[in-house]
């Protein structure tokens, strides 16, 4: 068959028919909202650089979460943005600290929806790297215990998942391990599993005060240039007994995404990051592009890619603009 009779077109003409015959679509059940939990009361911070983002505080965090539930969102990704740090990053693994502290609150008010917990020292560390650092080393196996009791004081607390995104070898094995002989064999684990060293991340780590005070992250999260390199993180956390492998950046990294869901029978999650997000709503601003439309085509290109789940700053206005349209 060719032109004229073969007319693509014809299945184009109207946004009935776009729809009836449409391939990837979105929903809310895929989204995970990102929450930054500061300490003390009545706060509610926006983060310079990223516009309708926030920093609150306990007592306005059980609001937010009956918000998000009630868009359809099934879940929140916790960061804590502790007061305090310290060169161990003892906060991390604080019973009352802000994360455990905050799983509780949710878990009491919100209780159907799911708590995942980043588990990462970099926020509760003076020098704001994801490891034991010795002589400007940034220590792997060191640093595997810490992240152990990190893990099992989220799951203490009463997290869903838990969600290690520090990138050391050997860590979800690590926290399997801990996770199981704490008594939580039901307590799944989602891998930050290729997560790149991307220029990306910079409006993140001003929402979180936790950028590294030297040097950079390039000895221990993954260079841009490698995709095959991906595949074997990926593979190598499926082994350690992750539930669910995750892809970050998205959109800068879709062909990775595209591999993963090839190559797995996992779920596949990608997180859509500060930079995305941000670059989006700043051109927005400037009325160089529509925000509503950019938003949706860039969450449909991460599903497009085979991504089951994302973790998205546009979980609530995504939702919010799927309802309007069904």
């Amino acid at each position: 068959m060719s032109f004229p009779r073969d007319r693509l077109r014809r299945l184009r003409e109207t946004g009935s028919l776009r729809r009836l015959v449409r391939e990837t679509h979105l929903a809310p059940h895929q989204f995970i909202a990102p929450i930054f939990v500061a300490e003390g009361n009545n706060i509610r911070h926006e983060i310079p650089s990223m516009i309708g983002q926030y920093r609150i505080s306990l007592d306005q965090l059980v609001t937010e979460a009956r918000e998000i539930a009630m868009l359809g969102i099934p879940a929140i990704l916790i960061f804590g943005v502790p007061d305090q740090k310290d060169e161990e990053g003892s906060g991390a693994w604080d019973p009352n600290g802000i994360v455990p502290a905050a799983v509780k609150a949710i878990k009491k008010a919100v209780p159907d929806i799911l708590v995942i917990t980043d588990v990462c020292i970099d926020e509760y560390t003076s020098h704001g790297h994801c490891g034991v650092v010795k002589e400007g080393r940034i220590l792997n196996d060191e640093t595997l215990p810490l992240l152990q009791k990190m893990a099992l004081v989220h799951a203490q607390a009463g997290a869903d998942i838990v969600a290690p995104s520090d990138m050391m070898d050997g860590r979800v094995q690590a926290i399997r391990q801990a996770l199981d002989t704490d008594g939580f064999h039901d307590i799944p684990i989602m891998a930050y599993a290729a997560k790149y060293a991307s220029s990306f991340y910079a409006p993140f780590r001003d929402a979180t005060q936790a950028g590294p005070m030297f040097g950079d992250r390039q000895s221990y999260q993954m260079d841009a240039a490698n995709s095959r390199e991906a595949m074997r993180e990926i593979e190598a956390d499926i082994a350690e007994g992750a539930d669910i492998v995750m892809v970050k950046p998205a959109l800068p990294y879709l062909d990775i995404i595209y591999q993963t869901r090839q190559t797995v029978h996992l779920p596949v999650a990608a997180y859509q990051v500060s930079g995305e997000y941000s670059m989006i709503k700043a051109a927005a601003q400037k009325g160089w592009l529509d925000e509503e439309c950019a938003m949706m085509e860039s969450l449909l290109a991460i599903r497009r890619a085979g991504a089951d789940l994302i973790i998205t700053y546009f979980a609530k206005d995504a939702a919010r603009l799927l309802q309007r349209v069904v």
